[in-house]
């Protein structure tokens, strides 16, 4: 599987006599008949394969202070112990100095993320981890709990109960059982909560026994036990997937850095003659018609072949910068005066656009300069002259998996460095098809702005999220927070989606670009692929690319909250195709709104996103053997059965009655506008997203 770099560093301190480390060759000369009971490697290799990273902080490396965290996203405290108690990590005292209590403290309040496991009896270990813990209401306190009750193996091996949140981040989703191993509990003030505590029949009943709190801009774990991570236990029960949750949520605070712009790319957008240009296709693009051309009636020749030489030599100017295009930018310049000699008549670019060639240079961080008369979509349909500044994301993660296996030559996904107001839109691409040519365009990249992208999903996605009070696991957070994640999330999730449009049982056209049909057709197209993607996902994350996940919630999060509430509800085909996936998991339990409030079964719900895939998937099979009119109709019943279409519709399973016919395209015209009306919900949520923030729902 592809290595990422790490998106957040976790810290384990080995420096203060602790029972546990992250190095299999120190437990091993720790414990060496049983070298587990002394590791938290696996724990270690968990938070690697999910694209954290891991790192030691011993005795030789010096104090714990405001340097060696510098680095940390979250520090790790396994239970320090004078050794008369435990086999513990040589050569460090199991007490914190002052000055690491304070260092500790600054990095939690400043946004780091700190996770402290406790023992039972905690008073004779010998640590003074309670002075760290007080700073944050928290404290270790000294009792070994019972329940012989509630136990597994051993009256001493709890089971706990599990406290999941009502709304907001649920750091036990996906955890339904935990054991305690010898533990102790924790008395809580200043807002620390419980997430796990004894039950009822315990010796200390309904004690917390896992606790949180937030603390200025950091957050704050304690245990009352540490071997349930250890290497012995973290397989057991839902202890793997409650240490990644717990990781996750302590290391928010990484989550929200921005992504720095490529270098180069800023040097170009800095260059005076970049701001030339811009200037200039800004006010020659106010001078043009719809189709691209330039009534001389109202504006002077003379002036207007003043202007293009102009952003010729703005393009002359910073064609050094994009040495690799030079034989497109010379393309340009060609079209540019051609189009000036030709009287200023629609514009053809075709030679440019032979010449522009993204797909050939998929190299990480390359940047290239875009001059062309297009239209854009989701935004202005004249054709008239842009400019952009792009750059690619090609890490080699994504090559890889391009390369070995979701070949898809044409694909260059790519980002927004600079623009002419043109993109000051809603328009996230940029395709052949939208450039103005004579004739048929070139078809050889399509590029996907993914940080656009990604920025709405997070946008809308955690607006929808809040509003609904959605029980979001801590990864899934991450996602809504991180731009780097959610971009690398789209980055992956466009490559296999548009690879789609031509693998599979396709009846027609895949793209449908050339027929006239109804616009649920384009909803399932749209869907298959993302529904393939989901499933491609579900698959690598099984084979232990474990970042895929993301790759998941953003296809169900945008699917569900964006795409049924924003853009007209003429045809909305991407609205019908959420509408579908929500409608199919609310009905078969995957989720629930209940209270006010939905809940992702997340547990089960990708096998929910499975079972849609495969009735679409059946649909497209079967679509070979009918007449495209059957094929319509029934296509039409399945997201019938899901989505209840509008009063009147004459498509409807009972109320269509229309002739077989080789050519039904007329039948398209008895399509309502509105065939599958928003429900309740969705009519809810969008009143509530434009209330709280009108630019949420743009």
């Amino acid at each position: 599987m592809p290595q990422r770099e790490a998106t957040a560093h976790v810290l384990f301190d080995e420096a203060h006599s602790e029972a546990w480390t992250v190095r299999p060759e120190l437990a091993r000369a720790i414990q060496p008949s049983h070298p587990e009971d002394s590791s938290y490697a696996k724990a270690a290799a968990l938070l690697r394969g999910h694209d954290l990273g891991v790192a030691a902080h011993d005795a030789a490396d010096g104090p714990l202070d405001a340097a060696t965290l510098a680095d940390a996203d979250v520090l790790v405290i396994a239970h320090p112990s004078d050794d008369a108690w435990e086999q513990v990590v040589p050569g460090g005292s199991p007490r914190f100095t002052d000055a690491e209590l304070h260092a500790v403290e600054a990095f939690v309040r400043a946004g780091g993320g700190l996770i402290v496991l406790g023992e039972q009896e905690q008073e004779k270990y010998g640590n003074n981890v309670n002075e760290l813990l007080a700073r944050f209401g928290i404290e270790i306190e000294n009792r070994t709990v019972s329940d012989y009750e509630h136990h597994r193996a051993s009256p001493h091996w709890i089971l706990a109960d599990l406290r999941h949140p009502v709304g907001g981040v649920d750091l036990l989703a996906r955890v339904d059982a935990a054991c305690f191993y010898r533990a102790t509990t924790l008395h809580l003030a200043n807002g620390a909560r419980a997430l796990a505590s004894t039950s009822a029949t315990a010796s200390t009943p309904r004690a917390p026994l896992l606790a949180v709190t937030e603390q200025g801009a950091g957050r704050v774990v304690v245990l009352g036990d540490s071997d349930l991570f250890g290497d012995d236990c973290i397989d057991e029960l839902d202890h793997a997937d409650l240490w990644l949750n717990l990781v996750h949520w302590a290391a928010g605070g990484a989550y929200g850095e921005p992504l720095a712009a490529p270098r180069a790319a800023a040097e170009a957008k800095d260059d005076p003659h970049w701001t030339a240009l811009k200037r200039e296709v800004d006010a020659l693009r106010l001078q043009q018609r719809s189709d691209g051309s330039v009534d001389l009636g109202e504006h002077d020749p003379t002036g207007l072949r003043t202007r293009v030489e102009a952003i010729v030599a703005a393009i002359e100017r910073l064609a050094p910068r994009f040495a690799h295009q030079a034989a497109y930018l010379e393309a340009v310049v060609a079209d540019l005066r051609a189009w000036a000699d030709g009287g200023f008549e629609q514009p053809d670019f075709t030679a440019a656009l032979e010449q522009f060639r993204p797909d050939l240079q998929r190299e990480d961080g390359i940047q290239h300069l875009v001059v062309f008369p297009m239209y854009k979509q989701n935004g202005s349909r004249d054709k008239v002259f842009e400019a952009l500044i792009v750059a690619v994301p090609w890490p080699e993660w994504l090559a890889e998996l391009e390369r070995d296996r979701y070949d898809n030559a044409k694909f260059v996904p790519v980002t927004l460095v600079d623009y002419t107001a043109g993109y000051d839109s809603d328009c996230a691409v940029l395709f052949p098809e939208t450039v103005s040519v004579a004739g048929k365009p070139v078809n050889h990249f399509g590029g996907i702005f993914c940080d656009r992208e990604a920025e709405r999903f997070r946008r809308t996605s955690s607006a929808a999220a809040s509003v609904l009070r959605l029980n979001l696991p801590p990864d899934a957070a991450a996602l809504l927070a991180s731009e780097r994640l959610s971009r690398d999330a789209y980055e992956l999730w466009d490559l296999v989606h548009d690879r789609t449009h031509s693998h599979g049982d396709l009846p027609f056209d895949p793209f449908m670009i050339r027929q006239r049909m109804p616009y649920w057709m384009y909803a399932l197209e749209e869907l298959r692929c993302d529904l393939t993607a989901f499933s491609e996902a579900v698959t690598l994350e099984r084979e232990g690319f474990a970042f895929a996940r993301h790759v998941q919630y953003a296809i169900l999060f945008d699917r569900l909250f964006r795409f049924p509430i924003t853009g007209p509800r003429i045809r909305n085909y991407d609205g019908l195709g959420g509408q579908l996936l929500f409608g199919f998991l609310h009905g078969t339990r995957r989720l629930h709104w209940t209270d006010n409030r939905l809940t992702i079964d997340w547990e089960h719900v990708a096998d929910g996103v499975l079972e849609l895939r495969e009735q679409v998937e059946t649909l497209y099979r079967a679509g070979i053997q009918r007449t495209k009119l059957q094929h319509w109709a029934a296509a039409h019943d399945l997201v019938a059965a899901h989505v209840p279409p509008a009063a009147g519709s004459r498509w409807v399973a009972g109320a269509r009655d229309f002739a077989e016919t080789p050519n039904p395209r007329p039948y398209v015209d008895e399509v309502l506008d509105d065939e599958f009306p928003l429900s309740l919900f969705y009519v809810s949520l969008q009143g509530k997203l434009a209330a709280d923030a009108p630019a949420v729902a743009a």
